[in-house]
């Protein structure tokens, strides 16, 4: 629809090919993308962005994907955000605690693009 405002996501991945990949594909989806590389850039961007989901990879060099997530949900603004992990991690154990860390869903790597537009457009709309 005219003038309805697209979703913001944002993207917490040290990978600098892999953010670019992410953002044109979402892009043409219709959603508005940001990037944040690494934890400590996710807590600075979140409060200045307020994305409507975020997308999570879990191993970066700053810290786990998996605290910001812990920390997000202790935080009443952004208990309720749609965080959805994306990480190589793809063993049972890696899955649950991902889940248990708050996590909205977790993807695997290699990531299947449809199953990820499904859930944004389970949790976010578009």
């Amino acid at each position: 629809m005219a003038g309805e405002k697209k979703p913001k996501l944002m993207i917490v991945e040290d990978d600098a090919e892999l953010t670019e990949m992410f953002t044109t594909m979402l892009g043409l989806y219709g959603y508005r993308v940001v990037a944040a590389h690494g934890v400590g850039a996710a807590i600075t961007a979140i409060g200045r962005e307020h994305p409507d989901a975020i997308l999570l990879d879990v191993m970066m060099p700053d810290a786990s994907g998996l605290d910001l997530c812990r920390y997000l949900r202790r935080e009443p603004e952004w208990a309720d955000l749609p965080i959805i992990v994306i990480s190589a991690r793809s063993r049972r154990e890696d899955i649950e605690t991902g889940l248990q860390a708050g996590a909205t869903a977790y993807l695997t790597k290699p990531l299947d693009m449809n199953k990820l537009l499904e859930m944004l457009r389970k949790h976010v709309g578009s």
